[in-house]
């Protein structure tokens, strides 16, 4: 008879509550290493914001705003289409859904045809926040679109309401 560490069936034994380990020890490095974007670390702040960040929609919502984005390639275009004239400067903002690296504001200022234009770094792709908000940040309208798009996006104050 064979001594046991010569034989298949222990060694099978002894492997699998092995491979077991390395696959968790492997797992959660890979956990601790990358931490998702999608957790606030300060959730209780973003919490008491919302008030603030509605009544922004609101003024929004009273001045009736709404804007037309229309984005090709690296070329931005903003230009509104309904309610109380903004002259002074806007600030756009392009939030990704699932990574926080990708995030990006623009300042945009009219030029004299009263539209709002800037060249983009990249080309945007994928499922996009979008928030228009004024210099002042006294309102602000808020919408999702997926880029690239064969249609403009709006931006509208009464959408924002539902």
């Amino acid at each position: 008879m064979e001594p046991w560490y010569k034989q298949g069936w222990p060694w099978a034994l002894i492997i699998l509550p092995l491979v077991v380990v390395v696959a968790c020890v492997t797992t959660l490095m890979i956990a601790i290493n990358n931490k998702p974007d999608l957790v606030a670390e300060d959730y209780y702040k973003k919490g008491k914001a919302i008030n603030v960040d509605l009544s922004r929609l609101d003024n929004a919502y009273r001045l009736a705003l709404k804007f037309r984005l229309k984005v090709t390639g690296e070329k931005l275009s903003l230009t509104q289409t309904m309610g109380e004239p903004q002259k002074a400067a806007l600030k756009l903002r392009f939030i990704h859904r699932t990574q926080k690296a990708k995030d990006f504001e623009i300042l945009l200022t009219a030029n004299a045809a009263g539209t709002f234009e800037q060249t983009l770094n990249m080309p945007l792709e994928g499922k996009w926040t979008i928030q228009l908000e004024s210099f002042d940040a006294k309102w602000r309208i808020q919408t999702v679109d997926k880029f690239p798009s064969d249609h403009d996006t709006m931006l509208d104050s009464f959408a924002n309401r539902l």
